[in-house]
Formats: structure tokens, C-alpha cells, sequence
């Protein structure tokens, strides 16, 4: 069952698999957050804010609008 990044709980991992959004895609593959790189939540910011995640040995802070758009299996 497919989901996005910002469902995953804290702690959880997932693949990436493609991007809900093309535009936002876009921008996240050039930060280095690419498909079928393996995702990790290491927490959420409260109220909606940034959700910090690490994959491919680097760490990133995204906006929650962000996380919706990267689809994970």
C-alpha cells in the first residue's frame, strides 16, 4: 500500500518511490532526495511544520506541503 512521507510516524522508514508532484519533485531530486532512496523520519515539527528526515546518509528539513507530495511503498 502506497503512502506519503508525511503519514510515515516518527522513526518509520520507507523507499521512495515517485513524486505526487512534478514541480516539487523536481526541487527535491536536486536537494538529493531521489526516488528509491530509502527514508527516515527522525521527527516532526508540531502545528504542521517541518518534518526532518534522513536518507542516503544526509538529513533534511522539508515542509510538511513537501511531504505530501513524495509517495513511499
Amino acid at each position: 500500500m502506497a503512502h506519503t512521507l508525511d503519514q510515515l510516524e516518527v522513526g518509520k522508514k520507507g523507499i521512495i518511490t515517485e513524486f505526487a508532484d512534478e514541480q516539487a519533485g523536481c526541487q527535491l531530486m536536486t536537494m538529493g532526495i531521489l526516488p528509491g532512496s530509502e527514508v527516515k523520519v527522525i521527527r516532526k515539527a508540531p502545528m504542521g511544520g517541518a518534518i526532518y528526515l534522513k536518507t542516503d546518509h544526509q538529513q533534511f528539513a522539508i515542509r510538511n506541503t513537501e511531504a505530501e507530495c513524495i509517495v513511499l511503498k
